[in-house]
């Protein structure tokens, strides 16, 4: 059992926990995941590890409520424990020798492109981050994206806050201001990372991509997670998340997580169910 020390809404369906977890705080980095049951009968989920603490021995998830157990994790209250919280899983994003990266996040993927910023500026790395959002009222982490980038742009879809448009628009609005980058970021949503690694084709720049696949285990016992990179078959898990851009085969991926739709719905109306029975 792991306690919630802390429990703060973002928006409206993003929350964020702070969890006491002092080994894996000793020991996580970004890049790397948790995996997390909210109670004994909970389905097992991957979350980034989105922030540490290591003198605190705290850990910092940021999730999205979008499915049956992450509406069971976002019952719990700060003082209350999660089942199990288990890493940190995954390999550690790869920093070293960066001068200058630009760093492409898109909604709650924004969560786990922050401590990468974070790590990179405190390496001394020229940190140039863009962060999209479908809307004003879905933004999330601006203050804290400023204090760990030399430039930052936030986009919105619909123009609501900050600049309208997508965060391809603000990448190429940089490159072509005559930033040359050593190494694209990108995190969020299947197609806004393929439109980015497309981006990054154009002018000739490497990119990385962090992976979030459906995974059970989080060992590479399952298979679950697995994906086409380069040909061949990889597991986010273990191999991952993050992967070279040029080489994921994104219509798989997306395929893929389509396939679970259906199962996703329905536990997220039985979740529902439950907290109107609650209610009553």
């Amino acid at each position: 059992m792991f306690k919630i020390v802390e429990k703060t809404a973002l928006n409206p369906t993003v929350s964020k926990m702070v969890i006491d977890a002092p080994l894996i705080a000793k020991k996580a980095q970004p890049g790397q995941f948790i995996i997390v049951r909210p109670f004994e009968d909970s389905e097992r989920i991957p979350l980034t590890v989105a922030g540490y603490d290591r003198e605190a021995g705290t850990v910092t998830i940021i999730y999205q409520i979008v499915g049956g157990t992450t509406m069971e994790l976002d019952r719990l209250k700060a003082g209350e424990y999660v089942h199990d919280f288990v890493g940190p899983l995954g390999r550690a994003t790869e920093t070293d020798g960066l001068k200058k990266v630009c760093i492409v996040g898109g909604g709650v993927g924004c969560a786990i492109a922050l401590p990468v910023a974070k790590k990179l500026h405190e390496q001394g790395c020229v940190v140039h981050s863009v962060i999209g959002f479908r809307n004003k009222d879905l933004l999330i982490l601006e203050d804290e994206f400023k204090g760990c980038s030399d430039e930052l742009r936030v986009m919105t879809d619909d123009g609501s806050y900050g600049t309208k448009g997508v965060v391809t628009a603000a990448l190429e609005d940089l490159v072509n201001a005559g930033n040359q980058y050593d190494l694209v970021i990108t995190i969020g949503p299947l197609i806004m990372m393929k439109f980015v690694v497309k981006t990054c084709q154009k002018y000739g720049l490497k990119s990385i991509v962090s992976m979030n696949p459906i995974m059970i285990d989080g060992t590479g016992m399952c298979g679950g997670c697995r994906l086409t990179v380069g040909g061949e078959t990889k597991f986010a898990c273990v191999d991952g998340p993050d992967f070279d851009g040029d080489l994921v085969d994104f219509d798989e991926a997306m395929k893929r997580g389509g396939m679970y739709r259906e199962f996703e719905a329905h536990a997220r109306d039985k979740n529902c169910n439950l907290l109107k029975k609650e209610v009553q």
